[in-house]
């Protein structure tokens, strides 16, 4: 079976919201520094250390909303932001600007997937992923294929 989607534009602010949300499920240990640079506080007692430690991890978000803000600004990312229409089936994920121009996307390169209450993320890197709202399925038996495709590629449970 293969599942074909309306046409979907990812919104500039979601691939923020989305991008944040997975760099701080993937890099969650940076709080284990943070606390463990705060603990400096009980080897030398002073404020610096909490002021210090803080303004590295404002720092550190920081380069990250940058970075994620960044990319919706470029050119060459332009056609992320593109409305795009998706086909579906179990080898593979056709990203398609239009009728004559896509891209495919194998399973093998989708490191992850979640299934959020409104939404399907399949997380290439960091920053890639493909953001499938339920809205963009013709039936709600497309989107149930298409979850049952995530679990038997094990992505998710």
């Amino acid at each position: 079976m293969i599942v074909k989607t309306r046409k979907y534009k990812l919104e500039n602010k979601t691939y923020i919201k989305i991008g944040m949300t997975n760099i701080v499920k993937e890099q969650w240990w940076v709080i284990l520094i943070y606390l463990a640079l705060n603990a400096g506080y009980f080897l030398a007692p002073s404020w610096w250390w909490f002021i210090g430690s803080t303004i590295a991890l404002v720092l550190y978000v920081l380069f990250w909303v940058i970075q994620f803000v960044g990319v919706t600004q470029l050119d060459q990312n332009k056609m992320l932001f593109e409305k795009l229409a998706y086909e579906i089936d179990s080898r593979q994920i056709l990203i398609k600007l239009n009728s004559k121009q896509g891209m495919p996307v194998t399973w093998d390169m989708i490191k992850g997937a979640q299934v959020v209450k409104d939404a399907f993320i399949l997380k290439m890197s960091k920053a890639q992923f493909i953001h499938l709202p339920y809205k963009v399925f013709a039936t709600d038996n497309e989107r149930k294929f298409v979850e049952s495709v995530l679990k038997r590629k094990g992505l998710v449970k």
